[in-house]
């Protein structure tokens, strides 16, 4: 195990002997990390937080604190728990969750850029990539290979579909249903195709979710009568374009709708 001579490790701390802790960095006592994860210098990393293998948590960071809730009891013991090969760069802060013996998750391949910012008690998938300065407010959640570009603030309890990509600087409080692109405030304006293509999504798929697209953006029924008519059966047969019905039909907090017109 590689400790830096500044840096600061509780003994209590569980760490694998291939861990690479560096200057002044400070690792509390209820902390686990596993084998061949680097801490880079001055980072912190407390509370009941799990890391998985070949992390890199670079200077500054900010692992596993307190969660920015008026109402959080330090009493508590809530849990951050980190996956397999992320990546945590300059000063970005993930905090764990808030209510007694709840977590913040954070799955594997995930690259968070610098200062940005994963609230309390959210749940992110995994080949996840948050751009720099986007902030992740409590209780989000975020499929796998979502692409959140920076300054992109996304309002707390709200849902982003797998493969969604949200333009630099959106603000978001609905949910961004899947395979989509999201901009603007709210805002959904086509299919996330580059990411697609990049996902080898079948050419079936593709077709069928353009369909989709058609009925819930471009048709000009709400978003009930859209739903009814993607709903009939055998109307599609593809798991994306499924995946895409289900996202829609169990929204907590109604989708994105199409840009306003002016």
């Amino acid at each position: 195990m590689a400790i830096h001579p500044t840096a600061i490790v509780s003994p209590k701390a569980e760490l694998d002997s291939t861990v690479d802790i560096g200057p002044n960095a400070i690792i509390d006592e209820h902390v686990k990390i596993g084998a061949g994860t680097r801490v880079w210098a001055n980072a912190y990393i407390t509370g009941h937080t799990e890391i998985g293998r070949d992390n890199q948590i670079h200077m500054g960071a900010v692992i596993g604190h307190e969660p920015q809730d008026l109402k959080f009891d330090r009493n508590c013991r809530s849990y951050l728990r980190i996956g397999d090969r992320n990546i945590f760069r300059e000063y970005c802060t993930v905090h764990r969750g808030t209510e007694p013996e709840s977590a913040t998750v954070i799955g594997n391949d995930c690259y968070l850029m610098g200062v940005s910012h994963v609230g309390h008690n959210c749940v992110v998938g995994n080949n996840v990539i948050i751009c720099n300065c986007a902030l992740l407010a409590g209780h989000v959640h975020v499929g796998d290979q979502a692409f959140i570009s920076g300054g992109v603030v996304i309002h707390q309890f709200m849902h982003v579909g797998r493969l969604a990509m949200i333009s630099g600087n959106a603000r978001v409080s609905m949910d961004v249903p899947p395979f989509t692109l999201a901009a603007e405030r709210n805002e959904v304006h086509g299919l996330n195709v580059v990411g697609l293509r990049r996902a080898e999504i079948s050419a079936a798929a593709m077709a069928e979710l353009k369909k989709l697209f058609k009925i819930f953006y471009l048709s000009g029924m709400n978003c009930s009568e859209a739903l009814k008519q993607a709903s009939q059966d055998g109307a599609f047969a593809t798991d994306e374009a499924r995946e895409f019905i289900e996202f829609v039909r169990n929204s907590p907090n109604g989708i994105c709708p199409p840009p306003r017109r002016m």
